[in-house]
Parts: C-alpha cells; sequence; structure tokens
C-alpha cells in the first residue's frame, strides 16, 4: 500500500515538474481536461510527454544521483530507443485459425528471435547501467519497468472488455 500511494505521488510529482516545462497545471487539472490537452498533442509530443515521463519516473523510483542523471538519461534513452527498435521487426499476425502450420512455425520462431535479441539487449545495456547505478538500482529498473507495462496492458484490456456483471475482477 505504501509503495502504490508513493508511486501515485512519483506521477503526480514526474507531471507537476513536466507540466512547468510545458506550461500545463497537472496536478490541477481533471482528468478530463488533461486527457483533452493529452489529445490535441500530435503524435510525437505524445511520445515526448510519455518518455519524458517514464524517464523522470525511473530517475526518482532508483533514486538516481543527481551527478549521474545527465548519463543515466543518456543511456536510458539509447536503450529505450534500441528496446522499440527490436520490438519493431516483430509484427504478429493475430489470425490464428486461418494460419498455415508453416506460417505459425515462422511467427513462433520469429518471435523466439525477436525476444532473444530483446533479452541480449537489456544485457548489453545492463552493463553500459552498471556504470552509473549499482545493480541493485539496475535490478530495480527492470523490475519497475514490466511493472509499468503490466499496468499499461492492464489498462487497455479493461478499455477493451465489455463491463459484464459475470465477470470481476480480483
Amino acid at each position: 500500500m505504501k509503495k502504490i500511494a508513493a508511486v501515485i505521488i512519483l506521477i503526480l510529482a514526474v507531471q507537476l515538474s513536466f507540466a512547468q516545462q510545458q506550461n500545463y497545471d497537472w496536478k490541477n487539472m481533471k482528468p478530463e481536461q488533461r486527457k483533452e490537452v493529452i489529445n490535441k498533442m500530435n503524435p510525437e509530443e505524445r511520445k515526448l510527454l510519455l518518455k519524458e515521463f517514464r524517464e523522470k519516473m525511473i530517475i526518482a523510483e532508483l533514486a538516481v544521483p543527481e551527478n549521474s542523471q545527465p548519463e543515466f538519461k543518456n543511456i536510458y534513452s539509447q536503450y529505450q530507443d534500441k528496446q522499440n527498435d527490436i520490438k519493431s521487426k516483430f509484427t504478429a499476425n493475430e489470425d490464428y485459425e486461418n494460419m498455415s502450420s508453416e506460417e505459425a512455425v515462422r511467427q513462433l520462431d520469429q518471435s523466439f528471435e525477436v525476444g532473444q535479441q530483446l533479452l541480449d539487449n537489456r544485457r548489453n545495456y545492463a552493463q553500459k547501467f552498471m556504470k552509473v547505478i549499482s545493480p541493485q538500482q539496475v535490478l530495480q529498473m527492470y523490475q519497475t519497468e514490466g511493472k509499468m507495462r503490466n499496468k499499461i496492458l492492464d489498462k487497455k484490456q479493461d478499455k477493451h472488455q465489455s463491463p459484464s456483471p459475470q465477470k470481476k475482477r480480483p
């Protein structure tokens, strides 16, 4: 419960600090107002907002020392870009029922290859990160990334599911 409260406070703090750069008072905006502002942004602006939000959240969560932050940000940005480049190589065809066995095997092999590349990239960047932050912080960073990814996936799933009185989430 303490961690959840800390994350919420962190999110608000990050939003407030970024809002000052953009002249938006995210903290005092209603959710509808925030949504409206974000919807008015072009895709590149939204991408930059998310990138900065994620970067500041990771730095705060890991308590990266002030003097190490510029180097950390640089490595983290490179790492994220490389991960996204690797992920973009895989485009899943989710029409499994109409897929031939050969196509399915090809897609499966491709997914394993991309997964291995992502793992290799994480291993490579772990070495780079450990020149700036401790191994414990690197572990925490990867765990925090996983939590953020799961939270985003849960929100997407909730959006796409129609409310059903029979289905209740724990």
